[in-house]
């Protein structure tokens, strides 16, 4: 089965403790609320310096999306993401400080339980099969957008395929997440 989950049918979420506004683009369980997710995909705006929620066992791999990019204190370490478009594995329970470098971002957050099987994630451009494929495709850039089996996808729209074989043409930038069904 093949869903389009298109970026304009999502509401804006206040972070869990309220610094922030995310849209959740999937779930899984479908519904299931912050304490309740085995993984969880999102675009979190990011619009001012300050504390990033904490998610007791639960792992996350961010990827900036738009924006200069975040100086991120994780669990007393510094961590620097400034790079569009490359993926970031950061625990979900250790405290999380972030600095804007300048001004607002927006990043993809895939998040899952830890000792669930985790998710892969990839940004990739051109063209790529996915052979039985449980994945979530997001086309992430303005100008960009993704094709998948004649599915034209906009900026953040996504696609999820359940066990399909398909073709992605990425146009611009495209985060591949798979996940075990």
């Amino acid at each position: 089965m093949t869903v389009l989950l298109p970026a304009a049918g999502r509401a804006a979420m206040a972070w869990k403790n309220g610094g922030g506004v995310t849209r959740e683009i999937a779930c899984s369980p479908a519904g299931a609320g912050m304490a309740a997710f085995t993984w969880r995909v999102s675009l979190a705006e990011v619009a001012a310096d300050g504390p990033f929620s904490v998610f007791p066992e639960v792992e996350r791999t961010l990827t900036l999306v738009e924006g200069a990019g975040m100086d991120l204190t994780v669990g007393g370490r510094r961590r620097l993401v400034d790079a569009r478009h490359v993926p970031q594995d950061l625990p979900g329970d250790e405290p999380t400080d972030c600095r804007l470098l300048d001004g607002p971002v927006v990043n993809l957050n895939v998040m899952w339980r830890r000792g669930a099987s985790a998710p892969t994630v990839a940004v990739v451009r051109g063209r790529l099969g996915l052979r039985a494929a449980h994945a979530l495709i997001v086309a992430l850039d303005e100008d960009g957008s993704a094709d998948v089996d004649g599915v034209r996808l906009a900026r953040h729209d996504a696609l999820l395929l359940t066990g399909e074989d398909a073709t992605l043409y990425a146009h611009g930038p495209t985060a591949v997440v798979g996940l075990t069904p």
